[in-house]
């Protein structure tokens, strides 16, 4: 426990699933006593993060915990513009539905959610408005999710352009800026505290996630490659996530960085929350030990 309470700017960044692990983080940093003043993410970043400034995540922890596959799937509303195979509506009311409606502006943290503006290739920074319209525009994954018209731009997930958004946070009063990179080195932890035993289900559901995806693109266009429509597309945006994401590290250097292995799950295994909330623990303990040894 830190002798003085510390205040923290949060940055916490894009990587599907793997973005579960921020629930874990932000667990740490409050029991070892930190206080967090500021948020700023990008996709799951930004979802996490700005259900935690509503005081809403022990809420979110017990729901998204609680999600099999079969949930997830029933939370896919098909879209049939031919630009995404998802609409992302129906997530977004649930969560909305979960937390209440909420303004950023009113929120007891600052707040900042990233999204790409599409067709400029641009950063565009929500620091106010309605919070669930900013984190829709955050997680609008291209393909999978519909993108959001916002006075007309269309706008998509923020992780394209600044997969780890430290910049909103330059100008914040705090003691100190805590990055969470969800593009760690390979090679899940394994030390204490031991993650859960693997469900023996996890490969079937892995297999049906992907099928049904890929099922539905086979139907609109035709065949698809044998590795997979959604597995090329996830992956190669993952590449590209990671490469900005030590650009941006570093461009603007955190006082603490945490990370989370890249490999540790596939992006969209949120069946495994239980699990990833815990290397967020096991990675954050790592990171402010050694910061504390400083």
């Amino acid at each position: 426990m830190n002798e003085k309470q510390q205040t923290v700017s949060l940055v916490l960044g894009s990587g599907g699933a793997r973005g579960l692990a921020h629930i874990g983080v932000i667990d740490v940093l409050e029991e070892q006593g930190f206080k967090i003043e500021s948020i700023s993410g990008s996709s799951m970043g930004a979802l996490v993060g700005g259900i935690y400034a509503t005081g809403g995540l022990e809420d979110y922890r017990n729901w998204v915990c609680a999600l099999e596959t079969f949930d997830m799937l029933r939370l896919l509303d098909l879209s049939f513009s031919g630009s995404a195979m998802f609409k992302g509506e129906k997530i977004i009311n649930t969560l909305r539905e979960l937390i209440g409606p909420r303004n950023i502006e009113d929120l007891p943290i600052s707040f900042t959610a990233v999204a790409t503006e599409l067709d400029r290739g641009k950063e565009v920074w929500f620091s106010r408005g309605p919070l669930f319209d900013a984190i829709r525009a955050s997680i609008a994954f291209p393909t999978i999710f519909s993108a959001v018209d916002y006075e007309g731009r269309k706008l998509v997930d923020g992780g394209l352009t600044n997969p780890i958004p430290i910049a909103p946070t330059l100008h914040d009063i705090t003691d100190l800026t805590i990055a969470v990179s969800l593009s760690g080195k390979g090679e899940t932890p394994q030390e204490h505290p031991p993650l859960p035993e693997p469900s023996p289900n996890r490969n079937k559901y892995h297999q049906m996630v992907v099928e049904f995806i890929d099922g539905l693109q086979k139907k609109n266009n035709g065949k698809v490659d044998d590795a997979g429509f959604f597995e090329i597309i996830s992956r190669s945006i993952d590449v590209m996530q990671n490469s900005i994401a030590r650009f941006m590290l570093a461009a603007y250097r955190p006082d603490i960085l945490i990370e989370i292995p890249k490999d540790c799950c596939n992006i969209y295994e949120f069946d495994r929350a239980a699990e990833l909330i815990e290397i967020g623990r096991t990675q954050t303990e790592k990171a402010v030990e050694n910061y504390l040894k400083q």
